[in-house]
């Protein structure tokens, strides 16, 4: 518990504009002290080990290595890291993934700033937060079928998942390589990869599949 001193904060977000307005909303709070940020996942650990944050707001949609691949090498440095994320994605799907990944806590960036506020807050505490209005509800479908949508997402690796949410929404090999700051051959393998254990054949197959996991809408 650290309720009596103020908690640090590590930002990880790929836009200045949004690093800069977070950090505006949290300082505002006395509880916060200090602020720190960065722009990408591949830097995560080298200032995680630096710092010592007592919470990490991270985005899941960034350049390189991505939200998800950054959680999981986090989590594999320090098991006891805490790890909030903060979206524009507000699928379950996503939500789901994160905590698999590591993540403690997920809020959406369409909330009210004080949402950011308790969830630091809580997560720093030790207590699990999920925005409510991220949580399904009983008559979701999407909740109906989460046993067949967490098979399917078990077959893919947090990188997987990334380059197949890019391929999913119409980026060619090429594009999601640029994206993700990594080589054309290891995305056209990875895109190999994913359609084996999809059991699809072509980029058509993967959006009809991410649009019934909710990823992208129809």
């Amino acid at each position: 518990m650290i309720d009596n001193k103020k908690i640090s904060v590590l930002l990880v977000d790929d836009h200045e504009v949004v690093r800069a307005g977070f950090k505006i909303l949290l300082s505002s709070q006395a509880f916060i002290g200090h602020i720190a940020d960065i722009d990408r996942g591949e830097l995560v650990a080298q200032e995680y080990e630096r710092l010592k944050p007592d919470v990490v707001v991270m985005d899941l949609s960034m350049p390189g290595i991505g939200g998800l691949e950054t959680i999981r090498r986090l989590q594999k440095l320090d098991p006891s890291a805490v790890v909030l994320v903060y979206s524009i994605h507000d699928e379950a799907i996503y939500v789901e993934r994160a905590l698999e990944a590591g993540a403690i806590g997920y809020v959406s960036k369409n909330s009210a700033a004080e949402v950011l506020a308790e969830a630091v807050k809580s997560v720093a505490n030790g207590k699990r937060y999920i925005e409510q209005s991220l949580l399904p509800k009983p008559d979701d479908v999407r909740q109906v079928n989460i046993d067949h949508y967490r098979q399917v997402l078990d077959l893919l690796s947090p990188r997987e998942f990334d380059v197949f949410c890019r391929l999913a929404k119409g980026m060619t090999a090429h594009e999601v390589a640029a994206d993700m700051h990594l080589g054309y051959k290891t995305i056209a393998n990875y895109n190999t990869q994913i359609k084996t254990k999809l059991r699809v054949n072509t980029a058509a197959d993967l959006a009809n599949i991410a649009v019934v996991l909710g990823i992208i809408k129809p």
